[in-house]
C-alpha cells in the first residue's frame, strides 16, 4: 500500500475509518481552507471494475440526493494508480454509534435524532433513491454556528435507485436493522425499507439495545419502562414485519416522532421544579378522596397485628389486591376500591385499598406525620402516561426512576418538602414483568422521610390475584 500525505490539492491528516472498499481520511483544502473528508477506494480492490463502479456510483447518489439532510459530495478524481477518490463534507459531531457509546439517550433527544434521520431519508426517497443501510454508524452529526447538531445521513454504498430497488434479487443491509423484505433475496424492496431501519435506529437510541430480527423485537418498553406508549406504539410500527402496516413514508413517521418529541418536552417541562402542569390534576389526594368517597358502604378498620412483626400483608375486600406495609404504617386501611376516572382513566369502580398510621389526614397535605400507601388495580388505560403527567403543587418535584423487579416493572415519581413539613410523596404505576399490558396497578406513598428501600419494599411485595 502506497504512503499518502496529499491527495490532488487535499492534504491528508489523519485516517477516520475504513468500510467494505474505500478508506475515509480527514483532510485540509489548502486552496479553500476548509476542512473535509475524503473517502478513496482501498488499493486491493483497484482491479475490480465492478467494485469501481459501485465506489462512483456512492458519490454519484450523494451528490442526486442534493439535500442538506444527506452527506455533501464537493469533488471527485483519481489517484495516479488508478483508484477513484470523492471529497465529502465532514462532519466534526461524530456519529450516532458514538452517541451510543454511553447509553441510551434521553427519549426527547432519542426522538429528535431520529426524526432527523426519518427527514434525511425522505429526501433521498425524494430523489428517487433507497438507503438500505441506516444504522448509527451511518447517521452522522455535524455542529452548526448556533451550537445545534446537524444530523447527516452518509454512506450510501448500498444504496439504489427506487427504480431498480423493485426488482433487486441479492439481499443486503446490517443485522437489526434490516427489514424481512430486504434479507429475502428476490423479493424487491421500496422506501419502507429505509422506514424500517429507522424505526431500529430509534429503538436502539431509546434502549442502548440492537433490536432482535423481523418480528421477534422485544418492547422497548421492556427495556426502558418510563418509555411513553405513544414512542413504543411509533417504533414497533415502523418495524413492522408486514411493510403494509409500517409508516407508509418516511416523512409521515419523522411528523409522528416530532409530535411525540413535543410533547415529550412539554411534559418536562411540567416537570420543572416551580412549573405546574395546567391540564392535570395538581393535588394528589382527589384521587385518595375517591377511595372513601367513590365507593358505598366504606369504613376505616383499625388493624391489629402481631407486636414483633416489622411488616403487615393488607388487602382490599374483594382479596385481589394486597400489599405488605411497614407495621408502623398500618393503623387504619379502607378496603372498597377506587374509581380511576380520578386518575385520567376510565369511569369505574375497581379493587383498591389504602393504608396508613393517619388515614383521616391522608388527602390533606398540609398535615405532617402520615405514612402510608395507596395501592389501585386498574384494567383499562395507560396508568403509566396518567402518572407521568401527574403535578403537586406546594411540593419540590425531586425526580423520578424506573423500576425493575420480579413482579412487576414501572414508573417511580418523587416530591418532597410537601407544604413544607408534610414529608415526601411517591406515585407509582406498574405493570407485570412479564410483559403483558393488564393488569396495571397505581400506588401513593406517603413518608415523613425519604425512604428509598421502604419505596421499593411495597412495590414489590403487590400482589393482584385474578
Amino acid at each position: 500500500m502506497h504512503s499518502l500525505e496529499r491527495i490532488g490539492r487535499y492534504r491528508l491528516d489523519r485516517r477516520l475509518g475504513a468500510g467494505g472498499f474505500g478508506v475515509v481520511w480527514l483532510a485540509h483544502d489548502d486552496d479553500l481552507d476548509a476542512t473535509v473528508a475524503l473517502k478513496v477506494l482501498s488499493d486491493n480492490w483497484v482491479d475490480r471494475l465492478d467494485v469501481r463502479e459501485r465506489f462512483l456510483a456512492e458519490a454519484r447518489l450523494l451528490r442526486k440526493a442534493d439535500s442538506n439532510r444527506v452527506v455533501q459530495v464537493y469533488d471527485i478524481g483519481e489517484l495516479p494508480d488508478g483508484r477513484p477518490y470523492f471529497v465529502m463534507e465532514y462532519a466534526d459531531g461524530g456519529t450516532l454509534a458514538d452517541r451510543l457509546a454511553a447509553g441510551p439517550l434521553p427519549v426527547a433527544e432519542a426522538l429528535r435524532l431520529t426524526a432527523l434521520a426519518a427527514r434525511g431519508a425522505a429526501a433521498l426517497h425524494e430523489a428517487g433513491i433507497v438507503h438500505r443501510d441506516i444504522k448509527p454508524s451511518n447517521v452522522l452529526l455535524r455542529t452548526t454556528p448556533g451550537g445545534t447538531d446537524r444530523v447527516l445521513l452518509a454512506d450510501l454504498g448500498l444504496a439504489k435507485s427506487l427504480a431498480q430497488a423493485s426488482g433487486l434479487t441479492m439481499a443486503a443491509g446490517s443485522a437489526g436493522y434490516t427489514p424481512p423484505e430486504q434479507a429475502q433475496p428476490g423479493s424487491g424492496i421500496d422506501a419502507r425499507a429505509d422506514v424500517y431501519s429507522l424505526g431500529a435506529l430509534g429503538y436502539q437510541l431509546v434502549t442502548g439495545a440492537v433490536p432482535g430480527p423481523p418480528g421477534k423485537v422485544e418492547r422497548p418498553d421492556r427495556l426502558r419502562t418510563d418509555l411513553p406508549a405513544g414512542v413504543r406504539r411509533a417504533l414497533l410500527r415502523a418495524m413492522e414485519p408486514d411493510r403494509e402496516r409500517r409508516w407508509p413514508t418516511a416523512a409521515g413517521f419523522a411528523a409522528e416522532l416530532e409530535r411525540l418529541g413535543r410533547d415529550r418536552r412539554e411534559a418536562s417541562a411540567a416537570d420543572t421544579p416551580g412549573r405546574s402542569r395546567p391540564r392535570r390534576r395538581t393535588a394528589l389526594l382527589a384521587l385518595t378522596g375517591v377511595v372513601v368517597a367513590g365507593a358505598v358502604g366504606v369504613t376505616a378498620v383499625v388493624l391489629t397485628r402481631d407486636p414483633g412483626a416489622k411488616t403487615l400483608r393488607v388487602e382490599d375486600r374483594t382479596g385481589r389486591v394486597s400489599a405488605e406495609v411497614p407495621v408502623s404504617w398500618a393503623g387504619q386501611v379502607r378496603d372498597s376500591g377506587w374509581n380511576p376516572r380520578t386518575l385520567g382513566l376510565r369511569d369505574g369502580t375497581e379493587p383498591g385499598l389504602a393504608v396508613a398510621n393517619r388515614l383521616t389526614h391522608w388527602q390533606d397535605l398540609r398535615s405532617g406525620g402520615v405514612d402510608g400507601a395507596f395501592v389501585g388495580l386498574s384494567e383499562h388505560g395507560d396508568v403509566t402516561a396518567e402518572v407521568r403527567a401527574l403535578a403537586h403543587t406546594g411540593c419540590h418535584y425531586a425526580g423520578s426512576r424506573p423500576y425493575s423487579g420480579a413482579r412487576w416493572h414501572g414508573l417511580i415519581r418523587t416530591w418532597d418538602d410537601c407544604q413544607g413539613d408534610a414529608g415526601s410523596l411517591t406515585e407509582a404505576a406498574l405493570t407485570p414483568a412479564g410483559g403483558a399490558a393488564q393488569p396495571q396497578v397505581y400506588l401513593q406513598i406517603r413518608q415523613r422521610g425519604g425512604d428509598r428501600d421502604a419505596v421499593d419494599g411495597v412495590i414489590g411485595s403487590v400482589r393482584v390475584t385474578a
